[in-house]
């Protein structure tokens, strides 16, 4: 029997509540259910499901053509014209895997929750792949282990494989960015003496931690008090802090504030040490934050294991943009070995459901997405911060860099195949985006730069 169930008129087909009523989901009920059924037949099942799915987008059409036909009836009628069999025999083959056991390092961060979750929820496994996840202390270390290759594989700071393969702040090695892991999930959290002191105007003076150089985190926070006309080189001091270390130091008075990660600025509410002064999303709804690649050469040497990695961390991508499965992951993701910390906490980064830490539960849904799509805009907004503060010196070809690091058309490829939508403006790859009002086009990168008042260029 297909666990799907494609043909019993009487129940909806990939329906988000549970069957039995024992879980939470529909989802959680499937992963219970893979301990208990061969993997074989649960992709049978699927392609059969997904064909049904197909033929009768709508449930009232699907359940109207089952009860006219009945069960064998309509399992006849569509094996006559689909070659259901063949097409469940083509998803079991697989590539023979190079390399199935493989090192992947990552921070123990919210940013990462496809590929944490993919470990637990059976995403790797499924695939044929043996992950370890090696939880790592700070980027630097991260960066360090790509280019030793101690990682074959590992969650980065989206700018990261940029300078890495640019020899910015290293030897140059070439990385590629496979998925975006996450979009929004970040704040400016302040310490609670500055409850009174929320204009970044008067922020002159205050020291701020972030979790790296090229961090979306360095250069949000430099946009955004430059923006309130500030020289964030001169005017605040920006410190360099492992994500895990942030609360600690705002506790211990050494930094004022910080533009970081979650669960680290809710973990801040939850330890009544700082308050929530603003959700990044607020900043630019929608940038990119943390992404998953590997080395040019790793995929070059091992292209099966890498399109096996791509799916199982697409696929992971795909249930964690569902909000009815985000409980779910945050139980099996604040575990001591992931990221060790208070389910609520977690729970209220995943949800948007959170106390800022000024009296108020705010309910902003997307405050952490999970868009796997690297634009290639997103790389090319980077480089001109990249520029803009003095890390990269004079000319850049912004769409040669772009393009050559962030693998768009592999993720159009395995998105595609994986049966998850692709938008129409990713045909190019690039699009426009408005960060605090002011217009990012991509197509003119030069003079976006040059309409800054305050820049090092």
């Amino acid at each position: 029997m297909n666990s799907y169930r494609p043909f019993d008129p009487d129940r909806p087909l990939f329906s988000s509540r549970c069957s039995c009523g024992q879980h939470t989901s529909e989802l959680e009920h499937r992963f219970d259910l893979l301990a208990k059924i061969d993997e074989e037949k649960m992709s049978s099942d699927f392609v059969e499901a997904s064909l049904v799915k197909a033929l009768f987008p709508q449930e009232s059409r699907r359940r109207a053509f089952l009860k006219a036909v009945g069960n064998g009836g309509a399992m006849s009628a569509l094996s006559g014209f689909l070659p259901v069999g063949a097409l469940q025999a083509m998803a079991q083959e697989k590539a023979p895997l190079e390399k199935p056991d493989l090192k992947i390092g990552f921070i123990a961060i919210t940013c990462a929750t496809p590929l944490i979750m993919a470990d637990p929820l059976g995403f790797y496994k499924k695939q044929g792949l043996n992950v370890t996840l090696n939880k790592t202390a700070g980027w630097a270390l991260i960066r360090d282990k790509m280019i030793n290759k101690e990682h074959d594989a590992s969650h980065f700071l989206s700018p990261m494989p940029i300078s890495m393969s640019m020899g910015l702040g290293s030897d140059p090695t070439q990385m590629r960015v496979a998925t975006i892991q996450n979009v929004n999930g970040q704040a400016i959290t302040l310490a609670n003496k500055h409850k009174d002191n929320r204009d970044p105007k008067n922020w002159k003076g205050l020291k701020f931690a972030v979790p790296f150089e090229y961090s979306m985190h360095n250069f949000l926070l430099r946009y955004y008090v430059a923006q309130a006309g500030l020289d964030p080189d001169r005017d605040i001091q920006i410190r360099v802090t492992p994500p895990p270390e942030m609360v600690a130091n705002l506790r211990a008075g050494n930094i004022d504030g910080f533009l970081g990660p979650d669960p680290f600025n809710q973990r801040a509410v939850y330890d009544e040490v700082g308050f929530i002064h603003i959700l990044t999303k607020e900043i630019w709804d929608g940038h990119p934050c943390c992404a998953f690649g590997t080395s040019e050469e790793f995929i070059k040497k091992n292209p099966n294991t890498f399109a096996a990695l791509y799916r199982a961390v697409l696929n992971a991508s795909t249930m964690a943009r569902d909000p009815a499965n985000r409980p779910l992951i945050a139980k099996v993701i604040s575990t001591p070995n992931y990221l060790n910390q208070p389910e609520t906490v977690v729970m209220q980064v995943l949800t948007g459901k959170y106390a800022d830490g000024l009296g108020n539960v705010k309910n902003v849904p997307d405050r952490i997405d999970f868009n796997p799509i690297p634009w290639y805009s997103m790389a090319t907004w980077m480089l001109t911060q990249m520029q803009r503060w003095g890390y990269v010196k004079g000319d850049v070809n912004y769409k040669d860099i772009s393009e050559k690091v962030f693998l768009l058309t592999d993720a159009k490829k395995y998105m595609s195949e994986t049966g998850i939508a692709i938008p129409e403006q990713a045909k190019s790859g690039y699009k426009k985006v408005k960060i605090m009002g002011k217009e990012f086009d991509p197509s003119q990168p030069v003079a976006y730069l040059k309409s800054f008042p305050t820049n090092k260029v």
